[in-house]
C-alpha cells in the first residue's frame, strides 16, 4: 500500500523529498516537536494512527516511542493551506524531547 495519490499530490516535499512534521497536544495546543516525513512516513502514520517519522542521519523510519515507551497516538493529521507542513494532534505518552523535556520547545527563549 502507498499515500493516497491526492493526498501525495498535495504535498509540497523539499529537496530530499521530506514535509515536516509538528507534533502538537490534543486538548491543550501545546507543540512537542518537530520532525520529518516522505509520503511512506504519512502513509503508515494514517493507517496505524502512530506517529511514524523519518530520520535524516539515520535514513531509516522511526515510530514515536517504539525504544522509548515515549509514544504519540495520532487523532487528527492536518496539512497547512501550502502543502508544506504536516501538523499532527496527538495523545504524547512521557517525554517527545529526545532530551527527556515534555517538549523540543522548552530549551530556549528567543523572544518573550
Amino acid at each position: 500500500m502507498s499515500l493516497d495519490p491526492a493526498i501525495s499530490a498535495r504535498l509540497k516535499r523539499n529537496a530530499d523529498g521530506l514535509v515536516a512534521a509538528i507534533a502538537q497536544q490534543r486538548g491543550t495546543g501545546e507543540v512537542l516537536m518537530m520532525a520529518w516525513m516522505d509520503d511512506e512516513a504519512l502513509h503508515r502514520t494514517l493507517t496505524t494512527r502512530r506517529a511514524t517519522y523519518f530520520s535524516r542521519s539515520r535514513q531509516q523510519y522511526w515510530v514515536k516511542g517504539e525504544t522509548s515507551g515515549h509514544t504519540q497516538h495520532v487523532h487528527e493529521v492536518r496539512l497547512d493551506c501550502d502543502g508544506d507542513t504536516i501538523l499532527l494532534v496527538v495523545d504524547q505518552e512521557g517525554a517527545a524531547c529526545h532530551t527527556g523535556d515534555r517538549t523540543c520547545f522548552d530549551a530556549d527563549v528567543l523572544l518573550s
